[in-house]
């Protein structure tokens, strides 16, 4: 007797456009490429949720969400490439000593506004890079020591790897569609 199972679907996937990376490329290629590529993941890991699902908490007690995620991704930028490599003076976004959490703890503001100016970030991170040779350094805050510019991108990508794989988990917990 042959026993009759029922096809599990295969859960939904999302895709988008995202360029691949440049196999032979030169190192400034190479690490600006990955941590576009990197940045556009995460941005697909958001795409199409209404802003109750980018603030929704998939495994509480846990604060993660998209919408945090985001939040601290911005921040992040402008703390790494802004603040510490080019010294310019800026508030910090989504942080204070009082509240250090608050990219993920204070989920007010409209999510549009969150994203626009996560692109103004990236978009001067990308200035910066551009305009700066990799030997080139900033300065640590916490510790007054310098660091190159390629040691910052070598460790925005492992960043931006890590939480997109939050996002990944999240965004499933979230719909069921996994990729990208």
């Amino acid at each position: 007797m042959t026993e009759h199972t029922t096809p599990v679907a295969a859960p939904a996937r999302l895709t988008g456009p995202r360029e691949d990376l440049t196999p032979v490329a030169d190192e400034r290629q190479a690490l600006t490429e990955t941590l576009d590529y990197y940045r556009r993941t995460f941005e697909l890991k958001c795409a199409e949720l209404d802003p109750a699902q980018l603030a929704e908490r998939s495994v509480p007690p846990s604060t993660l969400t998209l919408h945090g995620l985001l939040r601290h991704l911005t921040g992040v930028e402008r703390w790494w490439f802004r603040i510490q490599f080019a010294g310019e003076d800026l508030p910090n976004l989504y942080y204070s000593d009082d509240d250090p959490e608050q990219d993920f703890t204070s989920l007010d503001g409209d999510v549009d506004e969150a994203f626009a100016l996560w692109h103004a970030e990236c978009a001067r991170s990308r200035e910066i890079v551009a305009a700066s040779s990799m030997d080139q350094t900033g300065i640590r805050r916490s510790t007054g020591e310098p660091f190159a510019l390629r040691w910052l991108m070598l460790r925005m990508i492992g960043e931006y790897a890590r939480h997109c794989g939050q996002a990944d988990l999240v965004r499933e917990r979230i719909d069921g569609v996994t990729g990208e």
